[in-house]
């Protein structure tokens, strides 16, 4: 190999590298959003009330 063909293989596992990178932080900022909307809908789904009297007749 000679300099210049180490140096294109040296910018392309760089670039492969920034691009992965990038990808997992999108991918993580999704799954942050995902969970924040899952916390979301589960205080909206729980209601203190619910439960809490039961009337018995026998």
């Amino acid at each position: 190999m000679d300099i210049s063909e180490i140096s294109v293989s040296m910018n392309q596992t760089s670039l492969m590298t920034a691009v992965s990178t990038a990808v997992l932080g999108m991918s993580l900022d999704m799954v942050e959003t995902s969970g924040e909307n899952m916390v979301k809908m589960m205080e909206l789904s729980v209601n203190p009330n619910i439960g809490s009297n039961i009337d018995v007749s026998v």
